[in-house]
């Protein structure tokens, strides 16, 4: 599943990503409660993990703000903070449920998985499709019309980024932290050979898509001219 992890100890947050990747889930990090907002708006993830102190905003400040925008993700607060009140604000801000550190992995993995459950989506809501182009977010494939078009992880990354972001140009930052990760060690070059790599196999599918450069800003799913 689509996770958001907003978190700003660097070691706990790195432990985390690892260990929710291990556990075959997607999973984007932020560091400060603005960022978390922005993702968890723009971005369709099935659990957000909140830590309640974070720079910009608190865990607490996001969780109310994803809920007056209407966020369906389900929220879950993950916090030393562990007095009777403390919990009863989480839970009344819109968390749906609250995790005292320190806590065990396969609690907080259980934990994440009751969560998904109980906001599951009907099948038909995993795909994305922009006239002929069909995402599948549970297959992690692309077809055009009745072919598929053969990806490569990081090219199915980048495809379902600028498709969910439809109409939008997304900045090289943000794609390299979606494809790579935060703290990954990588160059515009990178994200560029990968570009071209995918648009070549639209191409070669005979779409009527494309990967439009912004200049000096990064790249948006658009149609040939």
């Amino acid at each position: 599943m689509n996770i958001l992890l907003a978190e700003d100890d660097q070691k706990l947050g790195r432990l985390l990503v690892h260990k929710l990747k291990k556990e075959f889930h997607q999973v984007d990090w932020v560091q400060d409660g603005q960022s978390a907002v922005d993702y968890a708006i723009s971005h369709p993830y099935e659990v957000v993990i909140l830590d309640w102190m974070m720079p910009k905003m608190s865990g607490q400040e996001v969780c109310a703000v994803l809920r007056k925008e209407n966020c369906p993700s389900s929220i879950l607060m993950l916090t030393a903070r562990d007095s009777v009140d403390d919990r009863v604000i989480g839970l009344d801000s819109g968390a749906d449920d609250y995790m005292v550190k320190p806590f065990e992995f396969n609690e907080l993995f259980a934990r994440i998985r009751a969560l998904a459950r109980r906001a599951a989506k009907p099948l038909q809501q995993e795909t994305i499709a922009i006239g002929p182009l069909v995402l599948n977010k549970t297959a992690h494939t692309l077809r055009a019309e009745e072919q598929e078009i053969m990806l490569t992880y990081k090219e199915y990354q980048l495809m379902e980024a600028l498709m969910i972001n439809a109409g939008r140009v997304l900045t090289r930052e943000q794609l390299i932290d979606k494809i790579w990760g935060i703290d990954a060690e990588v160059s515009d070059n990178n994200l560029d050979s990968l570009v071209k790599l995918t648009r070549k196999k639209l191409r070669d599918a005979k779409t009527d898509h494309v990967i439009k450069s912004v200049r000096n800003v990064g790249y948006q799913i658009g149609w040939i001219t």
